[in-house]
């Protein structure tokens, strides 16, 4: 039995998923049999009508019996009501109250956990039995009946029942639904609805099919909420709103009325109803013509969820069940009840329960798995971790993971367990070996962790053996990446020696072992690799670890690989490695050894001072261009050995500096105008030395040279008379640009002759604006008051006594004397001067300003 309810559940995912293998789309709902007592029960009994409160169930077999069950289908209590088929139950909102109505027309109403009950017994079959949802408040006690008419039973306030025909005549009432104050009912000729509170009906909706037998097809109600009817007759879909009417409208009609909001028809026959946020669940009978006898047969029913439209509707989801015994069901056969607080749908059938729900995180997930869309699935883990029950991101993440190396997906794979695996090193280290057995270590290289966490030391090691074979590039690439604590330092040194006796040269190994050596802190080894590949690492090296007293003996070599560098840095640190050593180690190779001295000459004239004299023939041989700005700017340099040296090699500009350093201004004058024939040249030196001699060699020797002459016809003028040339010229004797030349010392003469006049212009104003500005100053009068003394007896310079005659002096340097406290003027010489001052031509303190009393 356990197999064959195994099998029944395997046909029913089967079917379930009929419509997701025809499509990519995800299902929105899932499906499970209602097991346990529901099971037992329907092998002896078959199911006719079921109603769904949040706490239980409630199901009617053909049998007469009313079971209550547990959400998961188990039986906690039983109830032997009638012998034949019960046609509906009916619940209270509370649950506390069931009605139970039968064919034999037994109507039972009672409470579940009271004493309270009402029985009847009619002459016809009941179909229908509704209470009123607030049946447990005594002022509702009310429920509805229906066979050949409608009644309505209301206790009254002696606790008698009494009834009242709500609606008769069209036939038997089929289907009931009660919401609020609003009763819905359904019978042969169609829907209406009766409003409790004003004890009125305030619609008939008609059905659209009349062929169809509404004992076969019978209607479906459902409300979606207080004031929504949604109807469901045949093919037929219709969703009813009840609207207040306005009181202007009143008259005689009803004070409510039921407009059909939207309306639209489906493929297949509607066994149930049931509202689903803003779409509709909807249960169909399906019938279909066999291809082979050409006869129509009983199919699976479908449930689809369907999103209404005014007057059509869109097909969200659609899915086929296999229930128990479909071949054998007719339409009124299957019923669908729902659950509005949890969202659970249950398709009744005579021989099946089988319960609909939402698809939850979980289920989504289940679904993105079995499709293989793994990255969509663990997104969804990890964004519902806290929701989700049956699945781990760990998990969905491993499953990834193996699923791109089926795929042969290897880098994604490796790159992927960096956001997967995370700080986990156990399962770091099971992957990593999953991709050696692969041979695939290298693409998990890159993402192997380097700090937290560590993993063991034989992982990295396993790996860099597998670059070391094959890729150099890469191993180096990880040498240079990965921290030297990850792995056994000397382990890789001894792999990268024994791949170099067979490849002594490559220079991949050779940096690569020079990296190593570092993190091992062997930096001699290091430097004497880096200095052979002639790497730019290795003034880094030099610095970073101070590695100057092992490169005293290899400054040859750093000068050879890179001068200027090697050069900043033995001045950088001349405190370590002295100049002296560095000129020692250079003697051999003199171009080295200059550009050094340079160096050092350029960033202290004065350090090198030792070396100047040598540093004479390094310039003469290896840079003339510099010599002479070195014989300028050294003060320690020989000028009797430079001016030898110049002298042999012919350095004209340099020899004529050194000659006038020297003194010999007249010697370079001449090796100016004999050597060089720069007449520019001359003037310019005759007019540095500014010496009278120097001019009249130069014109002395440029007096028969006509080329010099304009030379000197041009630039002597503001420096010697130019008559003193002029009347030397030869007669006859042809000179370039003579006119231009005269024209130009004349108006250099006229220019020196405004220049004059305008200075002397200035120099008078000045003079005069002085002089006033003296004037006015002394013509200020000068405070004197009894703080002021003589500055010759020390005494006040105001009399004690104001009444009696005084005299006394005052000078413009305001030094101030009683008069008889200065000297007796001369004759010669009448002015007065300050003491003090002593002045002894006029000036400041000459003038005097005399008062008396």
């Amino acid at each position: 039995m356990a197999e064959a309810e195994e099998q029944e559940t395997s046909s029913l995912e089967e079917s379930t998923d009929e419509s997701e293998e025809e499509s990519e789309e995800e299902p929105k709902l899932k499906y499970e049999r209602l097991s346990n007592g529901v099971t037992e029960i329907l092998q002896k009994d078959a199911a006719s009508c079921m109603t769904v409160h949040d706490k239980f169930l409630a199901l009617g077999t053909h049998y007469g019996k009313v079971y209550l069950l547990d959400v998961q289908g188990n039986i906690t209590q039983k109830f032997d009501v009638s012998p034949v088929k019960i046609n509906q139950i009916s619940l209270d909102e509370s649950g506390e109250h069931m009605g139970v109505c039968s064919e034999d027309g037994k109507v039972q109403v009672f409470g579940l956990y009271t004493g309270e009950e009402f029985h009847e017994t009619f002459d016809c079959p009941i179909k229908i039995i509704a209470v009123h949802p607030q049946f447990v408040r005594s002022s509702c006690k009310q429920f509805v009946t229906g066979g050949k008419k409608l009644l309505l039973f209301e206790r009254s306030w002696m606790s008698r029942w009494k009834s009242l025909v709500l609606h008769e005549g069209e036939g038997n009432i089929r289907s009931v639904k009660w919401r609020g104050h609003l009763i819905a009912w359904a019978n042969n000729m169609g829907v209406k609805i009766f409003d409790i509170t004003s004890k009125q009906r305030i619609t008939n909706v008609p059905r659209d099919d009349i062929s169809l037998r509404p004992d076969m097809y019978p209607c479906s109600l459902c409300w979606k909420d207080n004031v929504t009817l949604i109807i469901g007759w045949g093919t037929s879909i219709k969703i009813c709103s009840v609207k207040e009417r306005h009181a202007s409208e009143m008259r005689d009609l009803p004070s409510r009325y039921v407009e059909i909001v939207s309306q639209f028809e489906t493929e297949f026959y509607i066994s149930g109803l049931a509202p689903l946020c803003d779409q509709l669940v909807v249960l169909s009978y399906v019938k279909e013509v066999s291809e082979k006898t050409e006869r129509e047969y009983c199919a699976r029913p479908r449930l689809d969820i369907i999103q209404p439209l005014p007057e059509t509707c869109e097909e969200i989801s659609s899915d086929a069940l296999t229930v128990r015994g479909f071949q054998e069901n007719e339409c009124r056969d299957y019923h669908l009840e729902y659950s509005e607080g949890e969202s659970l749908f249950y398709i009744v059938s005579p021989r099946d329960v089988v319960v609909a729900k939402e698809r939850d995180q979980d289920d989504h997930i289940d679904w993105l798995l079995e499709k293989k869309k793994y990255e969509e699935a663990l997104m969804a883990a990890e964004i519902s971790q806290k929701t989700i029950k049956r699945h781990k991101i760990l998990d969905i993440g491993l499953a990834y993971i193996n699923h791109l190396v089926e795929e042969g997906e290897y880098d994604i794979a490796a790159r992927k367990c960096q956001k997967i695996l995370g700080k986990n090193a156990a399962l770091w280290e099971y992957e990593v070996y999953k991709f050696k057995e692969i041979g695939q270590l290298k693409a998990i290289s890159p993402y192997l962790p380097r700090g937290d966490p560590v993993l063991k030391p034989l992982i990295y090691e396993m790996i860099l053996h597998e670059f070391l074979e094959s890729d150099y590039e890469g191993f180096a690439t990880l040498i240079r990446e990965w921290p030297g604590d990850l792995y056994n330092n000397s382990v890789i040194v001894q792999a990268v020696r024994d791949h170099l006796k067979k490849d002594s040269q490559n220079r991949t190994l050779l940096k690569t072992l020079a990296e190593l050596y570092t993190y091992d802190t062997n930096y001699g080894n290091a430097l004497e690799i880096y200095l052979t590949l002639r790497h730019k690492d290795v003034f880094q090296l030099i610095h970073k670890h101070n590695l100057f007293s092992s490169i005293k003996d290899k400054i040859v070599l750093l000068m050879d690989f890179d001068s200027e560098k090697a050069v900043d840095m033995l001045l950088d640190n001349e405190d370590k490695i002295s100049i002296k050593k560095v000129v020692e180690e250079l003697e051999d190779r003199p171009e080295l050894q200059h550009v050094y001295l340079h160096k050092l000459f350029k960033r202290d004239h004065h350090k090198g001072q030792r070396y100047h004299e040598k540093q004479i023939s390094l310039y003469a041989e290896y840079d003339r261009p510099n010599l002479l700005p070195f014989l300028r700017d050294s003060t320690h340099c020989p000028l009797e050995k430079a001016l030898e040296i110049c002298q042999q090699r012919n350095f004209v500009e340099e020899t004529v500096y050194l000659l006038s350093r020297m003194g010999n201004s007249r010697s370079a004058l001449k090796m100016i105008m004999e050597e060089l024939h720069d007449v520019d040249k001359a003037i310019e030196f005759a007019k540095e030395q500014d010496d009278g001699e120097l001019w009249e060699d130069l014109i002395l020797y440029s007096i028969d040279k006509p080329p010099f002459i304009t030379g000197l016809l041009n630039n002597i003028g503001t420096h010697v008379d130019p008559i003193l040339l002029i009347h030397r010229i030869k007669e006859g004797m042809e000179i370039p640009n003579l006119r231009d030349s005269l024209v130009k010392i004349l108006q250099d003469y006229n220019l020196q002759i405004l220049l004059r006049e305008g200075c002397k212009k200035i120099l008078v104003a000045d003079s005069l604006s002085l002089l006033k500005k003296m004037h006015r100053t002394q013509m200020k009068g000068v405070l004197v008051d009894e703080e002021n003394i003589c500055e010759s007896c020390l005494s006040p310079i105001l009399p004690s006594d104001a009444a009696k005659p005084f005299s006394m002096v005052v000078f413009h340097c305001r030094h101030m004397f009683h008069k008889e406290c200065l000297p007796v003027p001369n004759v010669n010489s009448p002015a007065q001067y300050c003491n003090i001052c002593s002045a002894k031509s006029r000036g400041p303190g000459s003038a005097i300003l005399e008062m008396k009393k």
